[in-house]
Formats: structure tokens, sequence, C-alpha cells
């Protein structure tokens, strides 16, 4: 098995790519052992001392950790998903779901233009995100304000801020008027 690693722009978050499926609807996003119960992978990475958070995509994982050098945790984390994957266990068990989705926030007389809100995010935004290593959702839209969800690569990176204000905030104002400002929650 041969896993593929590649830079994201959050220096804190590097992407494995394990090259089979990892997880086959939706995203997940771990910040704490805690919240990884359902997965035997994500619990295992946790183990490794300086992993702070673990996101799995579709075809990726992403893996944030604290100050520790990447040269020290890289390899162990190669390990740790090597030998998950070589062991047949799945990525998701049968243990307790982890709550994913989110509560929507908006006003009913809204729903069109959060409709059509979600899906630019879902054809222009989140593919190009994914290939960073993250995930951005929809959360809620009230009085010209849209409230985005950041996950994986995407939490506490650098370039996050430019991204929202610049590439979507830019995006979503051009195609929906009624949009003045993005914000990350």
């Amino acid at each position: 098995m041969f896993i593929q690693t590649e830079a994201t722009p959050n220096p804190a978050t590097l992407k494995f790519i394990p090259g089979k499926a990892v997880v086959e609807d939706g995203t997940r996003d771990y910040r704490d052992p805690e919240a990884a119960v359902e997965s035997p992978l994500a619990q295992r990475l946790f183990q490794v001392s300086g992993i702070t958070g673990v996101f799995f995509g579709s075809d990726f994982i992403t893996v944030t950790k604290d100050e520790t050098d990447w040269q020290h945790l890289k390899p162990a984390i190669l390990g740790v998903i090597m030998d998950h994957y070589m062991s047949g266990a799945p990525v998701i068990g049968d243990g307790p779901a982890t709550a994913t989705a989110r509560e929507e926030d908006f006003d009913e007389t809204d729903i069109e233009i959060v409709e059509t809100i979600k899906e630019l995010l879902d054809t222009r935004v989140r593919p190009a995100v994914a290939q960073d290593g993250g995930d951005i959702t929809f959360h809620a839209y009230r009085d010209g304000i849209v409230h985005l969800h950041m996950q994986g690569a995407c939490a506490g990176c650098p370039s996050s801020t430019a991204t929202l204000k610049q590439g979507i905030e830019n995006l979503l104002r051009h195609f929906i008027p009624e949009v003045n400002e993005v914000r990350p929650i």
C-alpha cells in the first residue's frame, strides 16, 4: 500500500491520500479523541502524541498537529494509516455516531437565497477546498450575513480569512446581491 501526502495551506495540517475510500457519505471532523468514538482509525491517530485533529473526506485524511515537527509525526501517522487499512478494520465503526450535521439557521422567507448559497458552495467552493484537505459547509444566513463552518485543513488555517473574504464572499455577492458578508463560525 502506498500513501501519498500533500501539504495544505495550513502549516499545522497535512493531507494523507491512502488510494482507497475513506468515508462514503459526507465528511467527518474530530477535534479531540472523545469526539472520535465512532472511528477506530481516528482513535488510533489520536494516540500519536502531537495530533490535535483528524478530518476524513471521501478519499483523504487530514491530520492537524500541535507544535511537534512533521518530521517526527509523519512516519507514525503513515504507519497508523497503513496498519489500519491492512487490518481490514472499518474507518467508521459500529460505535455511537458522532453528530456531524449542524442545525441550520435561516428565515424560511430566505429559502431561495439559502438554496442558491448551498448550490454555489457545493459546486464551486467545496471541490476546491477539498483539494486543500478541508471542507466548508453552510451554517446560517441572517440579515445578509452568511455563516460557514470550516473543517479539516480550513479550521485554523492562516489563509482562511482571505479565502472567506476575497474568494467565497466575492463569489456569493456576485451571484446573490442580498449577501453582504461571510463569516466563519
